[in-house]
């Protein structure tokens, strides 16, 4: 028997909506990809203890490594502590800790599970920080405890350093003290202002061409401790021309996640691997297509990922920095947590319309895993935010 509920339009309406997708089948064991694929993953607030969820969120950490097993299931690597986790927007550094320790912890019992744990400077208070040996500090305080609990580290963007950097040289010399330390190869991290308005000008200008001539000397002067580097800017262009430069043997992991299925496919020269936060809210559908493009089904590959991309643009639509509201909303509707609330409040930096168009896309993309469920919560949702 058709699904249907009632859902907000633009102009003030309500309309019936009827559910018309087909849940994505699961491996029947972890499939292998021919590109690197990290999922950002999100943590699992817990609500029954949250007491004060704007300065000290509490977490369920259960729910929490429940979801990191499910992407290894997967086939995923998992990037730990990063952005899609809130960090610096409700996970503070000592949250950050716990969090990296628990997964890296849990991925020793797993066969085959790999992850990359986020180490930036988001202890220091931008404002506060005085010089670059601060920031330089900052990053060896982080990318020293990913190392001594046995995990390799993701160098994410300094808001300190983009506040204190007077020119690229400035960057080259924060970055190049801290990956000359590193004791394995590092993933470099551009992320763009949208994500985290904190981060304009980074790598010395505001303009794309000498920011790339920036990253790219940085790479070049380290090559041998760089793995890759993730951009997220949102304009593929952008990231073939980082591609196209980079040096051999350095990888591109695409973290754009309006342009991600052609990317990763390919223009028939290059091709970008990922890191990406969709990732989290899409698992299964992204795992089905990375295993077709493997076996060499392209077609598969794009029937499947294709219809995933208009729902992640409405998920990372302006104001970008807030996406992590959606992911967490689909993570609810599919089960993955009991309650739809997040660190520091932020379900609520998107409102009724956002989420009910989400909640479209998501049903036509074959993301919702049980239709039911998804519209049951959907209309407890929408009765709580006035639709009636």
């Amino acid at each position: 028997m058709p699904i249907s509920l009632s859902l907000p339009r633009a102009d003030g309406g309500v309309e019936a909506y009827t559910l018309a997708g087909t849940p994505t089948s699961r491996p029947s064991g972890v499939p292998v990809f021919s590109r690197i694929a990290y999922a950002a993953a999100h943590v699992v607030s817990d609500p029954r203890r949250d007491t004060r969820p704007w300065e000290a969120p509490a977490v369920d950490w259960d729910a929490t490594m429940a979801f990191r097993h499910h992407l290894w299931s997967l086939g995923f690597r998992i990037a730990e502590a990063m952005d899609t986790a809130q960090r610096g927007m409700g996970l503070d550094w000592a949250g950050a800790q716990e969090l990296i320790r628990r997964s890296l912890a849990d991925a020793r019992t797993v066969s085959g599970a790999d992850l990359a744990c986020g180490a930036g400077t988001d202890h220091l208070n931008p404002a506060a920080a005085r010089s670059l040996d601060d920031v330089i500090a900052a990053y060896e305080e982080q990318v020293g405890f990913v190392e001594k609990h046995g995990g390799r580290a993701i160098m994410m963007a300094s808001r300190a350093l983009a506040r204190l950097a007077k020119s690229p040289d400035d960057y080259r010399k924060v970055y190049g003290r801290i990956l000359g330390q590193a004791k394995d190869k590092v993933v470099l991290h551009w992320l763009g202002d949208m994500f985290d308005p904190q981060l304009k000008g980074y790598w010395g200008s505001d303009s794309f061409e000498p920011a790339l001539d920036a990253v790219l000397s940085i790479i070049d002067e380290n090559r041998d401790k760089v793995e890759g580097i993730k951009i997220s800017l949102l304009e593929n262009a952008k990231e073939v021309a980082l591609r196209d430069r980079l040096p051999e043997g350095v990888l591109c992991f695409t973290g754009d996640d309006f342009n991600y299925a052609e990317l990763i496919e390919g223009d028939g020269r290059k091709y970008s691997h990922a890191l990406l936060g969709i990732f989290d809210a899409v698992a299964p559908q992204a795992s089905m297509a990375l295993a077709s493009l493997a076996a060499g089904d392209v077609a598969t590959f794009r029937s499947v990922i294709e219809p995933t991309v208009p729902l992640s643009r409405k998920i990372f639509e302006a104001p970008t920095q807030y996406y992590k509201a959606g992911v967490v909303f689909l993570a609810w509707l599919n089960g993955h947590q009991d309650h739809f609330t997040m660190p520091a409040g932020m379900q609520s930096a998107r409102g009724a319309l956002h989420y009910a168009d989400v909640f479209r896309l998501a049903d036509q993309a074959n993301v919702l895993d049980k239709p039911d469920v998804a519209a049951e919560r959907m209309k407890s949702l929408m009765s709580v935010l006035g639709v009636r």
